[in-house]
């Protein structure tokens, strides 16, 4: 799972924007962040790909009030509500953005070019049409909270038991480079969203930094087959909990909106 996922940057600074909270250019810096370029291609009304300036421009004329994240996973379609062939351009990308008032959503296809260390990435948003219903298995804040604290619990006791809840100097640095980030101040969610969405994202984070660490840490101490399957199981209902608590954070400047109407 991506630790911080472009569809909740483009949502979280695209709902900033549509709600005149931030001007164009700062959304659209704020989206690209560390790649070349964003391209949106199959946009009603273009003939082809166009900038992300116009775009969400052109997504604001069509109807779209918010933007909405989907991270689904093979069998947990999380976020989506169809049709069956943007769930499965979503589910190949694991992730994509779905519109609230127009029947629009947008998959990212991710380029790479250039040597190592100079790396290009651009990025390709595909519109395609979705299907207006409540999207799937999406959490409120307070559940996604909850949900957490209790999943975080649980496989630190499993993980420690098993000698693998991320030790060691790769381990370190990861965790280290993580609090130097929220120390100084990053802003993990644009203007417009509640305090506990912030909370909540950044405790989601955390949480998939911890599974990632697991997961590259190699066996550690489950040498034996029963262990390292014991790890997996605790591993993974804290990786589905932290990809529904990304989902409700992004989410909840729409929801927001919604509930004060």
């Amino acid at each position: 799972m991506l630790f911080e996922p472009r569809s909740g940057r483009l949502a979280a600074w695209g709902n900033a924007l549509l709600a005149g909270l931030v001007s164009p250019d700062e959304a659209v810096l704020s989206i690209v962040g560390e790649d070349a370029v964003h391209r949106v291609a199959g946009l009603p009304g273009e003939s082809g790909p166009v900038g992300l300036t116009l775009a969400l421009g052109r997504m604001r004329a069509l109807g779209v009030a918010g933007l909405r994240v989907a991270l689904p996973a093979p069998g947990h379609p999380l976020g989506l509500s169809g049709p069956p062939e943007f769930n499965a351009r979503a589910l190949e990308a694991e992730e994509a953005v779905v519109g609230v008032g127009a029947a629009l959503g947008l998959v990212p296809e991710v380029s790479e070019a250039g040597p190592a260390g100079d790396v290009h990435v651009s990025v390709t948003w595909h519109c395609l049409p979705v299907r207006e219903a409540p999207p799937a298995d999406v959490p409120s804040l307070g559940e996604a909270e909850r949900e957490l604290a209790e999943a975080l619990r649980e496989a630190t006791v499993v993980l420690t038991r098993l000698d693998v809840a991320g030790s060691g100097p790769v381990a370190e640095a990861a965790l280290s480079a993580y609090r130097a980030r929220a120390e100084a101040g990053r802003e993990v969610l644009a203007p417009g969203y509640p305090p506990r969405a912030v909370r909540v994202l950044a405790l989601a984070q955390r949480v998939d930094l911890m599974v990632s660490l697991a997961y590259e840490n190699g066996h550690g101490g489950a040498v034996a087959a029963s262990e390292m399957a014991a790890r997996a199981e605790a591993l993974r209902p804290v990786e589905r909990v932290a990809r529904r608590a990304l989902v409700a954070a992004y989410n909840s400047a729409v929801e927001e909106r919604e509930r004060g109407r």
